[in-house]
């Protein structure tokens, strides 16, 4: 959670548009039921124009 925390805090500086506007990070979370138990995923998503940058946990 912590390492959660911490991109989470890196992506939203990251989004605080020095030369413009904002650009708000969007974040996907999943849960999932396989045959071991469950698996969960989080992607944090920083679009401007052409350019996204996207971090997987």
């Amino acid at each position: 959670m912590k390492r959660l925390g911490l991109i989470l805090t890196l992506a939203a500086l990251a989004g605080c548009g020095v030369d413009g506007d904002p650009v708000r990070p969007t974040v996907t979370q999943s849960v999932t039921i396989v045959s071991d138990g469950v698996s969960t995923a989080t992607e944090v998503n920083l679009r401007k124009g052409p350019v996204t940058v996207s971090v997987g946990l």
